[in-house]
């Protein structure tokens, strides 16, 4: 609210503005901030501070003033640009999604006959290149499963061949004659408890004859 007392008022004022250029002045010094400040009194006195100059300052501004206008300018320009290319696309879609309609058989009720003949002869088209396509893939199928075909056949004769060689070769063994230590006659266990078995007597012979000796 202003203040209705002229004395008060300009006391106030003088308070207020010291402390807004002391303001404006920490603002400069303390951010590196390019600062200026105009006052005109009521009696029309002017105050200023500026830590560059007022003019280069006000320079400055009207430059930044003039660089926003062109830029909102460039940008309007670029959204009228990108507003007419948006609705080139929106219509070029509509175009193709109704063209692939027409294609599935869909929403041709209100076509004419020059345009149900153009239709049909871009489906022909379609076909013949379709099936050309699906021949190939076929052709290439078929000649890889020949080549296949041919790669197992010699891998079968090949096996073959190896399990025949295998076989003349364990009958070949089969033919030569064992080793001089199968001629010679096997280990009997019943041999050699026969003579474990005699060999005490004996010893038990011996002493008796030995007692009967010294006796005599």
């Amino acid at each position: 609210k202003r203040i209705e007392n002229t004395t008060n008022r300009q006391v106030t004022f003088c308070k207020r503005r010291n402390g807004l250029l002391k303001k404006a002045y920490e603002l400069s010094v303390l951010c590196d901030a390019e600062v200026a400040l105009i006052v005109f009194s009521t009696r029309g006195r002017l105050y200023e501070y500026a830590n560059n100059s007022v003019k280069g300052t006000i320079e400055r501004y009207k430059k930044a003033c003039t660089d926003t206008s062109n830029s909102g300018c460039i940008t309007e320009a670029n959204s009228q640009y990108y507003q007419q290319e948006s609705s080139k696309l929106r219509e070029q879609i509509g175009i193709l999604q109704k063209a692939n309609r027409h294609l599935m058989g869909d929403g041709i009720s209100s076509m004419s006959i020059k345009e149900l003949k153009q239709l049909e002869n871009r489906l022909e088209k379609g076909i013949g290149k379709i099936r050309t396509k699906k021949n190939e893939l076929l052709y290439a199928e078929i000649e890889y499963m020949q080549k296949r075909e041919t790669d197992l056949q010699k891998d079968n004769m090949y096996l073959r061949a190896k399990i025949t060689e295998n076989e003349r070769a364990q009958q070949h063994m089969n033919m030569l004659p064992g080793p001089e230590y199968d001629m010679m006659p096997q280990f009997d266990s019943r041999n050699f408890l026969q003579v474990n078995l005699l060999e005490p007597s004996h010893h038990q012979y011996s002493h008796q004859e030995q007692t009967t000796l010294q006796l005599g």
